[in-house]
């Protein structure tokens, strides 16, 4: 059974007495914000085969991400949900809460290699043998009423949680890593949690690796300039300054600010309303710019980043587990610039890939 809610007080007689654990998932838009629109989120109380409900519940309501917070908030019921990063940062901004504790069931099915980011329609079809429909996607979830389409489709995204988790818990118990999985959902959680923004946004344009140090540090100062309009106005950030244009102000470096506006006349996606403010913003260093990390290229440091992920692939099929999961690349990029066993390395990853890399990080640069 399938029941729409749309006042706090209904969902409050529906959740008063919650089961250990629950189904999640949101429908949201961000097409036109920086921060994710709350349209819905769907809350399956049971498995579908026990006469359990799914609740739709309209977050759009009056009051009713408040209700939502006590919810997410409860810490005795565990929230089963699929990929929710995105979903997490809706919660936090329209409830101020997160769904804690957390299984994420497509960072479970990797750790059982069964594969990694795996979407939630292939999940159910490999361990349920159900077959989603996907059309409703892309669809408008801010419309009232929705359409019955959009009702089935939401119910669907949670109605299956409950059977995977079962599943994928009991593989993870057998392998002896159920600790992974908290330790996991919990990391994914704390990264909610911290509302601040990435201090060096640079390192995540793969052409800055081609800027010299003065082009990276005003790639830096555009970046930096460019999340905090988009967090304030509310506005995606390529709608700010795209990529494309900030690594080409970076790299050019205008020597004037005549220079600089005939190079924002030119280009089709210049932030025009903008344009003094950006000026300002890429001719000011910033105090930390000394300490920046750089994002680099060189051949040595591909050919020990290589030596690295060979160790990797290696221990990661020993263990069953797509290489990705066991150690990405910047994870390896960032023992390379000497930060360490730290984040997602100083946990269970780390006594797995110390005893086999730490003698390759020791190794002298070839020269």
């Amino acid at each position: 059974m399938t029941l729409w809610i749309d006042t706090p007080q209904a969902l409050r007689e529906h959740t008063s007495r919650l089961p250990p654990v629950i189904g999640l998932d949101t429908e949201f838009i961000r097409e036109r914000t920086f921060w994710p629109q709350l349209a819905l989120v769907q809350i399956a109380l049971g498995p579908s085969d026990d006469g359990h409900g799914i609740l739709l519940v309209d977050a759009r309501a009056a009051g009713m991400c408040a209700e939502l917070a006590r919810l997410l908030a409860n810490p005795d019921v565990l929230k089963l949900m699929h990929s929710p990063s995105e979903d997490l940062v809706a919660f936090r901004h329209a409830c101020g809460a997160l769904p804690a504790p957390l299984f994420d069931t497509q960072t479970a099915a990797a750790l059982v290699d069964i594969g990694a980011g795996m979407s939630y329609q292939k999940l159910v079809r490999s361990l349920c043998g159900v077959e989603l429909p996907k059309g409703e996607t892309r669809s408008d979830w801010m419309r009232r009423p929705l359409l019955p389409s959009q009702l089935d489709y939401a119910a669907d995204d949670v109605r299956y949680l409950h059977a995977l988790h079962a599943v994928l818990q009991d593989r993870l118990d057998a392998l002896g890593r159920g600790a992974w999985i908290v330790e996991e959902c919990a990391r994914q959680l704390d990264s909610a949690a911290d509302s601040d923004a990435d201090p060096w946004p640079h390192l995540g344009i793969r052409s800055a690796r081609s800027l010299a140090v003065d082009g990276q540090h005003r790639l830096l100062r555009l970046l930096r300039w460019r999340e905090a309009q988009a967090r304030s106005s509310d506005r995606p950030r390529s709608w700010i300054l795209d990529n494309e244009l900030a690594v080409q102000l970076a790299r050019r470096a205008p020597s004037s600010p005549a220079a600089f506006h005939a190079l924002l006349d030119a280009a089709p996606k210049a932030p025009r309303s903008l344009r003094e403010a950006l000026w300002k913003a890429l001719v000011t260093p910033l105090a930390d710019e000394p300490q920046a990390p750089l994002a680099h290229d060189e051949e040595r440091d591909r050919t020990r980043l290589r030596t690295l992920q060979d160790a990797v692939a290696t221990i990661a099929s020993e263990l069953q587990l797509p290489e990705s999961v066991l150690a990405s690349r910047r994870m390896l990029e960032g023992l390379l610039d000497g930060k360490g066993w730290t984040g997602a390395l100083a946990g269970w990853r780390r006594p797995r890939l110390e005893p086999r890399l730490a003698p390759l990080l020791a190794a002298a640069p070839e020269a």
